[in-house]
């Protein structure tokens, strides 16, 4: 990658004001640690070509689970402040060269893609911008117990992020600024003598630092409910798709490859199982299907691997605080047989999607001779998947 845009995320705290057993950053959100929506909803964004997290040493376990089934760069190790942390993973994207850089903190997981726009087109203009929210409540200044002064509010702005830079003057701020604990990359960037916009910000855009901060956030996400209160909402998705034999020795099916004694044809790897369930995803998010996103037009996709399409579908529900509670795939042919090679599809999924395997399931059937699988001409895929999303305020 040269040009374009990447992000890091910000993940190698300790949170000691959160309490619990662990960081905050892998505390639940709807099911999910916080720390994989903040990175699910940079990594669906159409203008966000990578992401990286920045995490501490003894996290590697925790950070593996909740990045499974996204498509991320590998982390990197931060430091011992957050500033240095962030300078670290700057200095990891130096080898990919992006135009752009994102920084976000992981403490923010409810990222909302307008924000983003936002930032991405300030940058056309600026070295830098930042959103912010106005300030609205009456400041006051304190001494021990009494108010020594009431501060005025005009012009003052609450800083969230992610903040947005041109890549190569933020690493070189950093670089200067290596030991001065300034207290966001926008103070970086100023003391640089670089110019930051400002954007609009969103109220979602918390910073969960108590467990009073995970409930708002969990209002916003309509999860916060009693275990007897309806749920979210649960939308099912379908999914089909069909392939042709041509010449080969092997198929690939969910994710398997499998010897045999001809190929599917397709533009991608044809892999038929993986296709369904990626449109039944996406018809569940009312997204399109999978042409719309990977165009058979396009010679990106030839030859392509088609778990980075259902990575894809998954990334976008978790951008869109969803919860996958089963997905369910038939596959239709007379041979090769399917039945040998169940678990390792049904294992292989539920690793592309970050799922227990326990909710996937995979099925085939015959057609009894009849029609084009049954003349032993291609093979059949069909798919359901269930999600439960927010519901809509």
């Amino acid at each position: 990658m040269t040009g374009g845009t990447a992000a890091i995320v910000v993940a190698a705290g300790r949170g000691s004001r959160f309490g619990g057993p662990a960081p905050k950053q892998y505390a639940a959100l709807a099911g999910r640690p916080i720390l994989t929506h903040a990175l699910a909803r940079l990594a669906a964004h159409p203008r966000i070509a990578a992401v990286r997290a920045v995490i501490h040493a003894e996290d590697a376990a925790a950070y593996a689970e909740a990045a499974a089934g996204l498509d991320l760069l590998p982390p990197v190790t931060g430091g011992a402040e957050r500033q240095e942390s962030v300078r670290l993973g700057l200095e990891s994207l130096h080898e990919i060269s992006p135009s752009n850089v994102l920084i976000h903190d992981a403490a923010r997981p409810l990222l909302e893609a307008d924000v983003v726009e936002r930032l991405l087109d300030a940058l056309a203009h600026t070295p830098a911008a930042l959103p912010v929210l106005p300030v609205t409540d009456t400041l006051k200044r304190g001494s021990g117990a009494r108010v020594t002064e009431t501060v005025p509010r005009s012009d003052l702005f609450r800083a969230q992020t992610p903040q947005a830079f041109h890549f190569a003057a933020i690493l070189a701020a950093h670089r200067a600024a290596a030991g001065q604990e300034l207290t966001d990359d926008a103070a970086v960037a100023e003391a640089a003598d670089l110019p930051v916009a400002l954007v609009e910000g969103s109220p979602k855009l918390l910073k969960i630092t108590t467990a009073s901060d995970l409930a708002e956030a969990e209002g916003w996400l309509g999860a916060g409910r009693p275990d007897n209160a309806a749920a979210g909402e649960v939308r099912v998705g379908q999914g089909f798709d069909v392939h042709r034999f041509g010449p080969g020795e092997a198929v690939f099916l969910c994710g398997v490859r499998i010897p045999h004694a001809k190929a599917l044809a397709g533009h991608s790897d044809a892999d038929v199982g993986l296709h369904a369930l990626t449109d039944a995803i996406l018809g569940a998010l009312a997204d399109g299907d999978i042409g719309s996103h990977f165009p058979p037009s396009d010679p990106t996709w030839r030859g392509a691997d088609s778990a980075r399409f259902l990575r894809h579908a998954g990334t976008l529900a978790t951008a869109r605080g969803a919860r996958l509670l089963h997905c369910d795939v038939t596959l239709i042919c007379e041979a090769p047989k399917v039945g040998p090679h169940r678990p390792a599809m049904r294992q292989r999924i539920a690793e592309i999607l970050g799922l227990p395997v326990e909710r996937v399931s995979v099925k085939a059937t015959t057609t009894e001779k009849l029609g084009f699988t049954g003349r032993g001409e291609g093979i059949a895929a069909q798919a359901t998947a269930t999600l439960e999303l927010p519901r809509s305020p």
